[in-house]
């Protein structure tokens, strides 16, 4: 026998595991086309609506399903709720690709547990970055977007939300950090900004979506907004 370790089958020494949902069929293959070529990236399955998306995560189990929101039958928010709500399935990202114009749908699908949101007319070093920063583990919700669409979707929201009671599970410092979460900070920058390490803000971070009951950074967003610890006129919102 070989004394050779044998190498475990993860994110760091696999391709990133893709499954294209979108009904148009030209725009699947485009994406195909730009994401078969890299090596660290694999298309392992296609959907063409939420139904075969749900389907499709089951059978190939993928890192990461580029979802379009507009679909026949099961759209694209029943499915990554389908997907989010699926035991096993913890791990599967779900990136929301909007229109954003027309698409007042982003901010429920976040809720439901899409762990971010592209536009359909991003570059393509912009979707390549996109899919690998969501594979990682983090929240692609770019300030420029998501401050305008989740603040108009939440505004008139947050006087139903019973905002003192939700926080009262945490402490001041992840207060804190959950509010530099809805700002679109990341770990290293929010221990920047409270002087801690990189690794003390992720601990904070993490006991802040176990203490409310998020399943990522972005529903984590949702919760700065919808509770008031970040208002849609933050500082940097466009």
């Amino acid at each position: 026998m070989s004394d050779t370790p044998e190498m475990s089958d993860t994110p760091e020494t696999r391709p990133i595991k893709v499954v294209l949902a979108d009904d148009q069929v030209l725009v699947r293959a485009g994406f195909k086309v730009l994401l078969d070529v890299e090596e660290d990236i694999s298309v392992v399955g296609e959907a063409t609506n939420g139904a075969e998306a749900v389907e499709q995560a089951r059978l190939t189990r993928p890192d990461v399903v580029l979802m379009d929101i507009r679909m026949p039958g099961v759209d694209g928010i029943k499915a990554t709720s389908q997907i989010a709500g699926i035991r096993g399935l913890a791990h599967v990202k779900v990136l929301i690709l909007t229109t954003y114009d027309t698409d007042a749908y982003v901010f429920e699908a976040l809720r439901a547990g899409a762990s971010g949101f592209m536009l359909k007319d991003a570059g393509p070093s912009e979707l390549l970055h996109g899919i690998r920063v969501v594979a990682g583990g983090e929240a692609l919700l770019a300030p420029r977007i998501t401050r305008r669409l989740i603040g108009q979707f939440t505004a008139t929201r947050a006087a139903n939300q019973v905002a003192e009671e939700r926080l009262t599970v945490l402490t001041q410092r992840e207060r804190e950090v959950v509010a530099l979460v809805g700002e679109g900070l990341s770990n290293a920058e929010i221990g920047a900004r409270l002087f801690l390490s990189p690794a003390t803000a992720r601990t904070h971070v993490s006991n802040a979506m176990v203490k409310l009951g998020a399943r990522d950074r972005a529903q984590l967003v949702v919760i700065a907004y919808q509770t008031g610890l970040v208002s849609p006129s933050a500082p940097g919102s466009a």
